[in-house]
């Protein structure tokens, strides 16, 4: 079993419940950060002292306090933590059902479990870490729509992102325009174009808001 755990959780409640789990799977060593600055920090200093943490668990929704934080939330953390290629296994413990949020954690920020806090979110943490220690990833149950079928394969983040804004009433030129202050990738509107069309293709949507629907129903957006 994992034997240095950092939790990053700022409610003292969870917090507790946390620690009571934790103790429960015989964990040797168990730090808690209420800030995400905080748990980075910890995490530097474990792997410059040679004495890394093995597992994160950590919630997305974190509130500032009186602090100016670097890092104001678990994704920030989490992107953080993978821009230093550190080997630390990564659960991220929230109330986020956003299914675009979870996959892109799942799919680009390569966390190893996604735990949906809910009345039995401590029996899936639980099996989460040890699923995880044995080496295998985990999602909770309510969220298996979110395993990439087939048809998904080709689709990456930002097309995820196209249908998220999609979904929230934005027409192809506001979308471009977003993507072009945010200097990402499909810059136009025959970019944007080609990656609906390659969307309803791979979901066999007839129409753009057919497309929308399926996303719905799948938990995508």
């Amino acid at each position: 079993m994992f034997k240095k755990i950092l939790v990053a959780e700022d409610i003292d409640s969870i917090g507790m419940g946390l620690k009571m789990l934790l103790d429960t799977l015989n964990i040797q060593t168990v730090y808690y950060a209420k800030y995400c600055d905080d748990a980075f920090l910890k995490l530097k200093k474990a792997h410059l002292d040679d004495d890394p943490f093995d597992l994160l668990i950590t919630d997305l929704s974190f509130t500032g306090g009186n602090r100016n934080n670097i890092l104001a939330s678990g994704e920030d953390l989490i992107k953080a933590i993978r821009e230093q290629n550190w080997p630390l296994k990564i659960i991220a413990y929230s109330i986020e059902e956003r299914g675009y949020k979870i996959r892109y954690l799942l799919d680009e920020c390569n966390i190893n479990g996604y735990v949906l806090k809910s009345r039995d979110s401590a029996a899936q943490l639980q099996k989460a870490i040890t699923e995880i220690y044995k080496g295998n990833n985990y999602l909770s149950p309510q969220l298996s729509h979110l395993r990439k079928p087939d048809m998904l394969l080709e689709m990456d983040a930002l097309d995820l992102e196209i249908i998220t804004l999609l979904a929230d009433g934005l027409s192809q030129n506001e979308i471009v325009e977003a993507f072009k202050t945010e200097r990402k990738k499909a810059q136009s509107i025959s970019s944007v174009e080609k990656r609906i069309i390659k969307m309803r293709t791979s979901l066999q949507a007839r129409n753009t808001t057919h497309l929308i629907s399926i996303a719905k129903d799948m938990g995508l957006v």
